[in-house]
């Protein structure tokens, strides 16, 4: 068994890990090896593995988890909370613990901490952190190969929940999944956020019956184990594309990011910012609809003569919902795909995604597993031609406006070769 460390030892340990993680980080960046998002919280981890519980200090904390909208979800609500706050946040997106960390180490001056935290990682974090609020968005297959089948990520989110009573969640009732998470909790509010994803909420993740869904309404045909329904709750946030409706009555949203689900991303940053930090709701409201783009995500950039507008997906709920913000007028669409541990090797979802008719787009499928696209667009009737290289897909297309549509490496390696263009302007 180990033993627990003196005060004074600690405190060494802990300035120490501290002090090599800040000298990491600083020569990752200086080497250009990377961002130091990820290094510093390796490094301090390895001398101090309490180096979380130290930094969050017992300040109040927010987690936001999903499969879907984490970052974005995130960045509005670190936005929103930022109107009365100092913020730690990890806004590039490392959603680890060593990301965790390193963003906690460059916000040690903080007042709050506002984090996006993967799935599998919430039940350990929360431990450590000892959230006030918890935002829960969404949940869908997502990496099989890493991850595994969502019911597992279901029960243990429910572990995390059940382990912090005191803890307020706020839960997407639109989702089956993120509801049986949140549907025993003692603090609960309930958030119309939207469902655009139904393959993986077709029955009760507790009794395996059937889901039935009606127009604004979801029951399971099949009652809890103790008699009680399971059956949507009553929302008192809602969203949709007039409007957002809100405890103190209907409030206009109008986002500068694209996408309905942008618009359930908005209002559960809102509802957290307001029920759990005090923002007053028109500040909140005002932040989150600031918020223009997510570690480059909806940007424009532009390269030579072509106008690129970039977005990212990651799984099939996420390709689906950004395939609706393609805009069927530009000159071209890109479509990259890798399959990098961090993607997910296994590529069989790519079958799962309604690919839409692009009418006259020049559709061009690329990265390094663009060959398995190219045949998932053929068997889509999709007129498109493979070429690997995404800037070079980019190129081929005609000048003028070009939309982008890639996963997750694709998209980061994307940016990082643009940047390297002689005619590229960010």
């Amino acid at each position: 068994m180990s033993r627990q460390l003196p005060g004074p030892l600690r405190r060494l340990r802990s300035h120490a890990a501290i002090t090599a993680a800040g000298l990491a980080t600083r020569a990752s960046r200086a080497t250009g090896r990377g961002a130091g998002g990820m290094i510093g919280g390796l490094i301090a981890s390895a001398i101090d593995p309490s180096i979380m519980e130290s930094l969050g200090r017992s300040r109040p904390t927010a987690l936001v988890t999903g499969t879907n909208g984490k970052s974005t979800t995130t960045r509005m609500l670190a936005a929103a909370v930022g109107r009365q706050y100092r913020v730690a946040t990890n806004d590039g997106g490392d959603n680890m613990d060593a990301g965790i960390i390193s963003a906690l180490l460059a916000g040690e001056d903080a007042d709050a901490i506002v984090l996006e935290v993967d799935e599998l990682h919430v039940p350990a974090v929360a431990d450590r952190l000892n959230p006030q609020v918890l935002v829960l968005l969404n949940l869908s297959r997502d990496q099989l190969d890493r991850v595994g089948e969502i019911n597992k990520l279901e029960r243990a989110l429910r572990s995390a929940v059940d382990a912090h009573p005191d803890m307020l969640v706020v839960a997407n009732c639109d989702d089956v999944l993120m509801t049986s998470v949140a549907y025993d909790a003692p603090n609960v509010v309930w958030v119309s956020a939207g469902a655009g994803w139904l393959g993986d909420s077709v029955s009760c993740p507790r009794t395996g019956g059937h889901v039935v869904r009606t127009e604004d309404d979801w029951y399971a045909v099949k009652k809890l184990p103790d008699g009680r329904e399971f059956r949507r709750p009553t929302p008192t946030w809602s969203v949709d594309d007039h409007g957002m409706l809100t405890p103190a009555g209907e409030r206009e949203l109008t986002l500068t990011l694209p996408g309905r689900a942008n618009r359930g991303n908005a209002t559960q940053a809102i509802a957290a910012a307001v029920s759990s930090f005090g923002i007053p709701l028109d500040d909140a409201i005002a932040a989150a609809s600031a918020v223009d783009n997510v570690a480059g995500r909806y940007s424009t950039v532009q390269l030579g003569d072509r106008s690129v507008h970039l977005l990212l997906a990651k799984n099939p709920a996420g390709w689906q919902e950004a395939l609706t913000m393609v805009d069927r007028t530009a000159d071209g669409l890109v479509i990259a795909v890798n399959g990098q541990v961090a993607d997910g090797e296994d590529l069989s979802w790519l079958w799962d995604v309604r690919f839409e008719d692009f009418d006259d787009l020049a559709v061009k499928a690329a990265g390094e597993r663009g060959t398995d696209l190219a045949v998932r667009l053929t068997y889509a009737d999709i007129s498109h031609e493979l070429i690997h290289d995404t800037i070079e897909a980019i190129r081929s297309c005609p000048p003028g406006r070009i939309e982008v549509l890639a996963n997750y490496t694709a998209f980061r390696d994307l940016k990082k070769d643009l940047t390297k263009q002689e005619d590229y302007r960010g």
